[in-house]
């Protein structure tokens, strides 16, 4: 007989092969990470079922979704033992109902080790809820500063090495501005980012710190749940600053480099026509037809960017720390002592957290 697990235990099932067997359009709307679609019924068959229980009988729905689902289950059982291998499989349908039971009763039958998700993704998104929902209770350590000077590059080092972060921009498919969306494609449901929130953010339970790029509340379309976005207002806060010329360097690097997104730069900047008037719209413009990207990245710079975030571009009171990106790997290095100073102490030869 297949086990039943529950919300709580998913976190130790994380080499198992999550399958989500709810219709494509549930599956987009928002489903637990790494979870691959493979619908019972899709789209159109959920449909006409749910068309049939309103306006028929529960009996001739049953017996259409029994029908429907008989013919998919070979198909199901070498999809998923192709998939699966030797690792544990857990089925999931909207609340743990009939879908994800009778595909876990076969799966059983044949052998297989399945599990079934208790509740469904209601029960996981009532848990996503219900956490955010709670005082956050890591201190946020917020790296400040106008665009290009290279905040993201920073934390993706420290990331490599070990440091507990949280890719905001990353886990949004977003950067923020009105460029924010160029070349990253669609943006995850506001329910699938505060998944994947969640699931970054369990990696580094036994530490008493994030590090996030601040940002909005809004980035794009999504929003940063309550708990964390007030977490990150009253946290340590880190200014990063450079000088115009490297910013610029950065944009061009980051933007230009992809030829393909250069149209689309030229759309976005149409939003801008208020903010910076006819004129410097045209100027702008010109520059990126004339393909002179580096001018163009240090007006947008000083033009747009810069009055729109107003950070220092120097060291400044306020910050706990205040530190030049000119060198990345002083930068690092900074940063890194800037932590361990205030989240570790030194007890002889051992480096002891403080939780």
């Amino acid at each position: 007989m297949f086990k039943d697990i529950t919300v709580e235990e998913l976190q130790k099932y994380k080499e198992a092969l999550l399958i989500d067997v709810r219709s494509e359009k549930e599956y987009a709307e928002g489903t637990v990470p790494k979870a691959i679609n493979m619908p019972v019924f899709n789209n159109e068959e959920r449909a006409k079922i749910g068309e049939i229980y309103n306006k028929e009988s529960i009996k001739k729905a049953m017996e259409l979704g029994l029908e429907i689902a008989s013919q998919k289950l070979p198909y199901f059982y070498r999809e998923i033992q192709n998939l699966a291998g030797k690792r544990p499989i857990i089925l999931f349908c909207w609340r743990g109902g009939m879908r994800s039971k009778s595909l876990a009763t076969v799966l059983d039958l044949m052998g297989m080790n399945v599990y079934r998700l208790v509740g469904g993704y209601k029960a996981f998104r009532r848990y996503i809820v219900d956490f955010f929902a709670r005082d956050f209770t890591f201190q946020v350590v917020n790296l400040k500063g106008n665009t290009g000077t290279g905040k993201t590059r920073l934390l993706r080092r420290l990331k490599q090495d070990g440091y507990p972060v949280l890719d905001l921009e990353g886990l949004s498919n977003n950067r923020g501005s009105v460029f924010g969306h160029i070349g990253l494609g669609d943006q995850p449901t506001q329910k699938q980012f505060e998944a994947l929130l969640f699931e970054e953010i369990s990696q580094y339970k036994n530490y008493p710190y994030l590090l996030v790029e601040c940002e909005s509340k809004r980035i794009g379309k999504v929003l940063i749940p309550d708990s964390l976005f007030k977490a990150m207002e009253n946290g340590l806060q880190i200014l990063v600053y450079d000088d115009l010329d490297r910013r610029a360097e950065r944009l061009v690097q980051e933007y230009a480099s992809k030829p393909q997104i250069i149209g689309d730069i030229e759309s976005s900047l149409i939003k801008l026509k208020k903010r910076l008037g006819k004129a410097k719209l045209e100027e702008l413009s010109d520059l990126l037809k004339r393909q002179d990207y580096l001018q163009f990245a240090r007006e947008l710079i000083k033009e747009y960017y810069d009055k729109l975030y107003g950070y220092p571009n120097e060291p400044s009171d306020g910050y706990d720390l205040c530190l030049s990106s000119g060198s990345e790997e002083k930068a690092v290095i900074e940063i890194k002592a800037f932590l361990n100073n205030k989240f570790f102490h030194s007890t002889g030869d051992l480096n002891v957290r403080v939780v």
